[in-house]
């Protein structure tokens, strides 16, 4: 109890002092509903158009081939976001931003570092481990580079998937 109400009362008070010198006190109790927005912060629900605008995707020089593959990947990506909206909607976004960054909302002031797609080109040589690597720290996705949907997309779902189940989490991204 002392630590959260009678340890920080006199500073709510003083808060509520200032809140009366201009009348805003009486203000936001006689209209509750129109002051919400600037005391709490609700998340917009995600789309496939904000995670895509929300990731800066990193390509290779313009003309290598590298490029070209990133650009099909790219558009494998803006796909697989589609899909996962239409079926799943916006609780299996947020488990994709929660993959890249840690969160699965966009919190209030945005990311620090802005996320953020790179690609992996050094594929392994055994088939099927080329799963997307996360770095939740600077908030950086890492892309198999793939050359067909159906592959991006049972590569998308098995690493999301694993994300779900606790046992492999070592999975998910790479520690801070």
């Amino acid at each position: 109890m002392f630590q959260v109400a009678h340890r920080v009362s006199g500073a709510l008070q003083r808060f509520r002092e200032g809140m009366k010198t201009l009348g805003v006190l009486d203000a936001i109790r006689m209209h509750p509903d129109a002051f919400r927005l600037l005391f709490s912060h609700e998340p917009s629900p995600l789309t496939a158009d904000v995670l895509e605008q929300l990731f800066e995707i990193r390509l290779s020089a313009v003309g290598s081939n590298k490029r070209r593959a990133e650009e099909w990947v790219v558009a494998f990506w803006r796909d697989y976001l589609l899909d996962v909206e239409e079926v799943e909607g916006p609780l299996q976004l947020g488990g994709i931003l929660a993959f890249a960054t840690g969160a699965n909302a966009i919190p209030p002031l945005g990311f620090s570092p802005r996320p953020s797609v790179d690609f992996l080109h050094e594929l392994p040589l055994r088939q099927g481990r080329h799963l997307p690597p996360a770095n939740t720290c600077i908030n950086c996705l890492r892309l198999p580079v793939l050359n067909k949907f159906k592959d991006f997309k049972e590569t998308m779902d098995f690493a999301l998937k694993t994300l779900r189940t606790p046992e492999h989490t070592l999975l998910k991204s790479v520690a801070c």
